[in-house]
Order: structure tokens, then C-alpha cells, then sequence
């Protein structure tokens, strides 16, 4: 028909007058970034780090614990002191057993009786025939002598030495001695009562 214009339809998937949707573009995701490889020192270094965190909690809890106890120092509260051990009421290392040795058996009697008299030991025992090998002088010297182990309370240790140094025929005298922290429980009282009170020597035998 003349005044009518047929649309143009192209057969086949061709162009069509139609008005065809307005489609927005849209953009796709970015590309993932290529991996970075670390050099061999960043390497050792983070392997290092990774060791190192299992012992991080344990030091962030002591110092979590660090104003507590500065908080403690500043209040004047008095330190520690050493705990009896279980319940004897003994407290461990206020006893020691001091060592002299004496050239002779006579001499070790002596020394023994007079610090046990004068209450500076509870108990000395002489253990007779020892070998002390020992340099003296530039020259090693090997003699027998008799080794006495004296029971007394720690706070008599230097006491008892000053008396040993002032009666020892030696011109240097050894004495040592070693706190006992722990035994049996009567003794241990024994000793500090038959060196502090003569009314309480005779509870336990030596």
C-alpha cells in the first residue's frame, strides 16, 4: 500500500527497525595479582618468626604480672621467707654440718669437746683415717688426718669458726660448711634446742 512503510526484516538473524533494549556495560573482576616469591633472607626471616610465637604468650603473661609485683615493692610488704618443710616446722637450711679436719686424733677430741661445751655444736662426730691429698707451698703434700662433722645451727657457723681458727694447730684450718635443707625432724630441733638452752638438751639423744 502506497503511504505505509513495510518494516525491514532481515531473514536469517539479520537487522530488524525493532527498538532494541539499552544494555549498561558492565566490568568484569580485576585480574587475580601474580604471586610474589620471597627473596631467601625474607624467607628465613618469617620462618624465624613462626618459631618464636609459641613463646610469646608465656613472656606477654610475665609482664602482664611485672605492676602487680612493683605494686607489691612499693607497699613495703616484707620478702619470702623459706617455707618449712611439710610439717615439721623445720625450717630448711637453719642447720649445717661444718667440716674440720685435724691433723690428729687428739687434737680433733680437743676441738670437739670444747665446741660442744661452749654450746657452738650440738653434735660432732670424727671419722678417723682420711687421705688429704693437697698442694701447700708450691708442693703436693699427702697426709692422714681425722675429718670431724659438726651439727650446729647455721646462724653459729661463723662463731664456731672463729673459735676453730683461734685453737687449730694448722695455720690455715679448714672450715666449711654445707646448710642440710631437709631430715629428721627431732634431730633438727635438737640441735637448735641443745645450743640455745641447756634445760632442753636432753629431749632427744644425739
Amino acid at each position: 500500500m502506497r503511504g505505509v512503510r513495510a518494516p525491514a526484516i532481515l531473514l536469517g538473524g539479520g537487522v530488524s527497525d525493532r527498538p532494541r533494549p539499552f544494555r549498561f556495560w558492565k566490568p568484569g573482576p580485576p585480574p587475580a595479582p601474580e604471586p610474589q616469591r620471597l627473596a631467601p633472607e625474607e624467607g628465613a626471616a618469617l620462618l624465624l618468626a613462626l618459631l618464636w610465637m609459641p613463646a610469646l604468650p608465656p613472656a606477654a603473661s610475665r609482664l602482664l604480672s611485672l605492676p602487680r609485683a612493683l605494686m607489691s615493692m612499693a607497699s613495703g610488704s616484707p620478702p619470702a621467707q623459706p617455707s618449712p618443710t611439710s610439717d615439721s616446722g623445720y625450717v630448711a637450711g637453719s642447720v649445717s654440718a661444718a667440716f674440720v679436719t685435724c691433723p690428729n686424733e687428739k687434737v680433733a677430741k680437743e676441738i670437739a669437746r670444747a665446741v660442744v661445751e661452749k654450746r657452738l655444736a650440738a653434735c660432732v662426730n670424727l671419722i678417723p683415717q682420711i687421705t688429704s691429698i693437697y698442694e701447700w707451698k708450691g708442693k703436693i703434700e699427702e697426709d692422714s688426718e681425722v675429718l670431724m662433722m659438726i651439727k650446729t645451727p647455721s646462724s653459729l657457723v661463723p662463731a664456731l669458726t672463729d673459735f676453730v681458727r683461734s685453737v687449730h694447730p694448722y695455720e690455715v684450718a679448714e672450715v666449711i660448711s654445707l646448710p642440710v635443707e631437709q631430715g629428721n625432724s627431732p634431730y633438727l630441733r635438737w640441735v637448735h634446742q641443745v645450743t640455745g638452752s641447756a634445760s632442753d638438751s636432753s629431749t632427744v639423744p644425739p
